[in-house]
């Protein structure tokens, strides 16, 4: 009995010897560092309030698109150049038949569920198409309902789907991007009845988050939104377990939450909260350059705008903005010079084009070349045959748009140029855009993912498209042409065609370009690896969620891998 304890001890010391030794070995040659685990809910609060979790609707409202971006997935997605990668299409092929028509053919993944474990089909492409087509759709038109009813669709297989258009559209892929939505949750419904669904507030998507909970206050209101992580995504899978969203009525209530430590992140953060929101020591300030440029439209068709008509008064007027002054000290810096209608960091711009410095002498040159006198002993105003060089400049009565018309007005003085500020709301200056009743107005323009200029540059949409300023111009109107209809292997050529366009664009100057916005959001230190790149839309803050973390794990290592970054 003595020997057997005996044998026991010596084992147990041998045991604490062997531990120690292995102790000594780890601890001189590998050491612990933190690593990103899964687990963890980020928690963000946005302004506003959700109304439908339905892609097809949420262009409506951005909460409902930030919302609905995690929950759903289209075929395409955009990546952060803008262009097109496949989601829940693995791949598709493009194939041109006789009379120039062309088929794009689909093959969806193998690997993608609905939230439901139903899996994704064919029949729910074709069936979302379809409602897009149906002459009662009554979501945005920015998802291209008129273009789809030009599109026949078809099933080739349970897997595969084609799409005959009856001649090439280069931006044709832009379109697949859309939401696609579960036929068999929804099957019966038509578009008419799109709104009133309760899909839309009981969602079933393929996207890596999945309803779990909403909050609703006694008087209606929705109060917040949990998502959790869906295990069967098609694609990287988040960290995350959870995202939950909570509304707030105004950005100072949002900061308020942050600072009461109720919320880890603030959606958007205006350039009037950027101050205060520096003052938080734990939160970080994101910021990407969104998908539209701010720019002053001349009036081309309006008679009394004649001198509008003449080159060289469009130039002198660029050149004598200080463009970076008014983002200096007008918009905290919260934008970027803007230099083409093409956005910057996108396949199709060209960085070469012509650009308009600050350079008010040159502008008094070429007014004076142009004819348009100033006599300063006078009224210091330019006039050409007894008519003063002026016009109005309608723009929103938003204190900020307000700050960046009168540092125009003041600019535009210093060369004798006489302009008027006119405000109003943002729905009536918007108005007047569609109805073109202006002379000059400061708007922003959205920019799609394509970077094809059509609706908003070519000849036959100065009536009824997007052509406001009523800019007629046959070569740029033909450079448009041919780009739209290059497809397949065609990038190389539509991106000559597009620098043609942005070089002509910056000689006619058609229009004052100014900035192009830019975009902060703020999230908690706690909350790592968030990267944000260019955005098309705010939701697009969410393109790399699989890759935050907010739960550490610790994990041995080499000392040669803790050394690496």
């Amino acid at each position: 009995m003595t020997r057997h304890i005996r044998w026991q001890i010596l084992l147990i010391v041998a045991g604490f010897a062997l531990v120690a030794v292995l102790l000594a070995y780890l601890g001189a040659n590998y050491t612990t560092v933190l690593r990103p685990g899964p687990g963890g809910t980020y928690v963000e609060g946005l302004v506003g309030s959700p109304r439908y979790f339905n892609p097809l609707l949420s262009g409506y409202n951005e909460v409902d698109r930030d919302i609905s971006s995690l929950m759903f997935s289209g075929l395409t997605r955009f990546d952060e150049r803008g262009e097109v990668e496949p989601d829940l299409a693995s791949r598709w092929e493009l194939s041109v038949g006789a009379s120039n028509v062309v088929t794009y053919t689909f093959t969806l993944r193998s690997n993608a569920y609905w939230h439901d474990g139903t899996p994704v089909t064919a029949d729910d492409v074709i069936f979302t198409i379809r409602l897009l087509q149906d002459p009662d759709f009554p979501g945005p038109p920015a998802l291209g309902s008129t273009l789809w009813r030009t599109v026949t669709v078809g099933r080739v297989d349970r897997r595969t789907v084609s799409f005959t258009l009856i001649e090439p559209f280069a931006p044709f892929l832009d379109y697949t991007t859309v939401g696609i939505l579960p036929a068999h949750v929804l099957e019966g419904i038509t578009a008419a009845d799109l709104f009133g669904s309760s899909f839309n507030h009981d969602p079933i998507g393929s996207g890596p988050f999945e309803l779990e909970q909403i909050d609703v206050a006694e008087d209606g209101t929705v109060q917040s939104v949990v998502l959790h992580k869906f295990r069967r995504y098609h694609g990287s899978r988040p960290m995350l377990d959870r995202i939950q969203f909570r509304f707030y009525p105004n950005d100072q209530k949002a900061l308020k939450a942050y600072q009461a430590q109720e919320i880890d992140g603030i959606g958007h953060v205006p350039i009037g909260s950027l101050d205060q929101a520096k003052g938080f020591p734990t939160l970080n300030l994101l910021s990407a350059q969104t998908a539209e440029y701010t720019s002053v439209l001349l009036n081309l068709r309006r008679s009394e705008l004649g001198f509008a008509q003449d080159r060289a008064v469009r130039q002198a007027l660029l050149y004598a903005v200080d463009r970076q002054r008014i983002i200096d000290e007008v918009l905290d810096g919260q934008a970027v010079l803007s230099h083409s209608p093409v956005l910057p960091n996108t396949w199709a711009y060209d960085s070469e084009a012509p650009r308009y410095e600050y350079d008010p002498e040159k502008a008094e040159d070429l007014l004076d070349d142009a004819g348009w006198e100033r006599r300063e002993i006078v009224d210091d105003w330019r006039r050409k045959g007894g008519k003063r060089l002026e016009f109005s400049l309608l723009t929103s009565s938003e204190p900020e748009r307000q700050a960046v018309a009168e540092m125009l007005v003041e600019q535009w003085a210093a060369i004798g140029v006489t302009v008027t500020i006119r405000t109003a709301a943002a729905p009536e200056v918007r108005e007047a855009l569609e109805a073109r009743d202006f002379e000059a107005i400061l708007v922003s323009i959205a920019v799609p993912g394509d970077p094809d200029p059509y609706p908003f540059w070519h000849e036959t949409q100065v009536e009824s498209g997007q052509n406001y300023t009523g800019l007629a111009h046959r070569r740029i109107s033909e450079v448009i042409e041919q780009a739209r209809v290059v497809v397949g292997p065609g990038t190389d050529t539509r991106r000559d065609l597009y620098h043609e366009f942005q070089g002509l664009f910056a000689t006619e100057v058609p229009a004052l370009l100014l900035h192009i916005p830019v975009y902060t959001y703020a999230v908690d230190e706690r909350i790592h690896n968030v990267q944000i790149g260019s955005l098309l839309h705010p939701s697009d803050r969410f393109r790399t969620i699989a890759d935050w973390w907010m739960v550490p794990r610790r994990v041995f290592v080499s000392d040669a891998e803790a050394a690496l970054p």
